[in-house]
């Protein structure tokens, strides 16, 4: 048995293996002899050390010790992962590199070469990252060891991951799909993690992820806002089986999907990146232009998804969001599924403090031109600016205006619809006597709430969004609905 590596993070004093021996109140033989249980016993101590040291006062002794295996979970499933696309690609006759190469998955990430250590989902069930998965890692990693935490979001945006049009791979069954966009969410999270736990800020950790990350942003903007709405796409974005139809597969109807968790999704990279750069121009002014940029991008993201009548996605009737089928004669139709694509605009939710406002005069002058120009682009948002101001002048950019947020939330608190004794559920509770149903072509489909596993094959029939309840998303809408108390005065 071996404990926890020690972490940069939190220096502890590890007791010799004779202190250690001498406390142990008991000592069970293990029949190898009276050095090894010493041995044994002093590695038992050290990871009790380990883990009373970042676990907080406040938190009970029963969730210490899930806390304590959760975190130990997350340290065993690392795992070294080796792939050469050029090589991979080679083999499968599938390199386009070369003549006469057939197009498979793949095929266009010939310059992948992963060798690496890996925060894993499972590493015994399906060992290879997931994009996403891997950001939502880094939040519990940075606990235990920061440093690594910040390595592993860095993985994906190195050269030998991000592929040249600044896609980030989703996985590796195929690097091609899309996973959504969570890694400044997680940059973020690692710098106020870094400057809670060490007081300091890593400007040049901040500033080459910002870096990357905006070429992904710039990926986004340009293939996956098919017309250049500020509405996107991005196909199954991780949820799998959650629509009516496998949503990264043509669609039976023909057109295309405008998806309300895609374009809620980009309003929250927008709104972080627009936090990370705050974070860096108060140490390099020349990322102030980034700030106009991103608060640019949220307002006409948010207008642009908030649009009345029949061309949005808000459904005035049902009080929700809903992706928007677009069919190939120029009309349009929400597919009315009750699911966590219409709550996730609730995660597009910060708070700009005064104090970030004032550091930057000439941006903000600028930003409130924008608006005075284009009031439109305030209409259907969050209200906020003078008069609209919180506790010590707090100031909100968010999708969700209180109206239809107070709508949403009669259905996402509503036990017989998302809330559960164990969090918000992934589809609503009503789909278990109303399922949603759309014929096309003779055949029918349909989405029922399904708590357990999925009855449907897409997706391989083994990934089930249709009911049970992944909490990293419910962590983003915790967040989001802590944040709006101290707008209050």
């Amino acid at each position: 048995m071996v404990g926890p590596r020690q972490s940069s993070t939190v220096r502890l004093r590890l007791t010799s293996q004779a202190e250690a021996a001498k406390r142990a109140k008991s000592t069970t033989s293990t029949g190898f002899g009276t050095e090894f249980d010493n041995i044994l016993t002093a590695r038992v101590h050290e990871a009790d050390d380990f883990y009373r040291a970042v676990t907080p006062p406040s938190v009970s002794p029963d969730a210490a010790k899930v806390m304590r295996q959760a975190l130990a979970g997350m340290l065993w499933s690392k795992q070294f992962f080796f792939f050469d696309g050029d090589n991979w690609l080679d083999e499968h006759r599938s390199n386009p590199l070369h003549t006469g190469y057939r197009n498979s998955r793949n095929s266009e990430w010939y310059h992948m070469l992963n060798q690496d250590i890996i925060s894993m989902p499972d590493k015994w069930e399906y060992p290879w990252y997931a994009a996403w998965d891997l950001a939502f890692h880094t939040l519990p990693l940075s606990i235990v060891d920061l440093d690594f935490a910040k390595e592993q979001m860095d993985l994906m945006l190195r050269t030998a991951y991000l592929h040249p049009n600044g896609q980030m791979p989703a996985y590796e069954w195929n690097f091609s799909d899309v996973n959504p966009p969570v890694h400044a969410f997680a940059t973020l999270f690692l710098h106020r993690t870094e400057q809670a736990l060490r007081g300091k800020t890593d400007l040049e950790f901040l500033k080459s992820t910002f870096n990357k990350l905006l070429l992904n942003f710039t990926w986004w903007v340009n293939r996956k806002d098919r017309f250049g709405k500020n509405v996107f796409e991005g196909g199954f974005l991780g949820l799998d089986n959650i629509g009516v139809f496998d949503r990264s597969a043509p669609l039976p109807t023909g057109g295309h999907l405008e998806q309300a968790d895609g374009t809620a999704w980009m309003a929250l990279f927008s709104q972080n990146m627009l936090d990370l750069a705050f974070e860096i121009t108060a140490r390099d002014s020349s990322y102030e232009s980034m700030i106009m940029k991103f608060a640019e991008h949220f307002y006409y993201i948010g207008s642009a998804m908030n649009r009345p009548g029949q061309d949005g996605m808000w459904d005035e009737e049902d009080g929700f969001y809903y992706d928007l089928l677009r069919l190939p004669d120029g009309s349009a139709q929400r597919l009315k599924v009750r699911s966590m694509v219409g709550l996730l605009p609730l995660c597009a939710t910060t708070v700009i403090e005064k104090s970030m406002r004032e550091r930057i005069p000439r941006t903000m002058t600028g930003i409130n031109e924008r608006l005075r120009r284009i009031p439109e682009l305030m209409e259907t948002i969050h209200p906020t600016g003078p008069g609209h101001f919180g506790v010590a002048e707090r100031g909100i950019m968010a999708l969700v205006n209180p109206e239809r947020l107070r709508r949403i939330l009669t259905k996402m608190l509503d036990e017989n619809e998302f809330l559960s004794p164990y969090g918000i559920r992934s589809l609503s509770k009503f789909h278990e006597h109303h399922p949603f149903v759309l014929s096309v072509g003779g055949q029918v489909y349909r989405v029922d709430y399904l708590p357990a596993e999925s009855n449907t094959g897409m997706f391989g029939g083994n990934s089930n969004w249709r009911g049970p309840i992944w909490m990293p998303v419910n962590a983003l809408i915790i967040r989001a609905t802590k944040l709006l108390p101290v707008l209050r005065r």
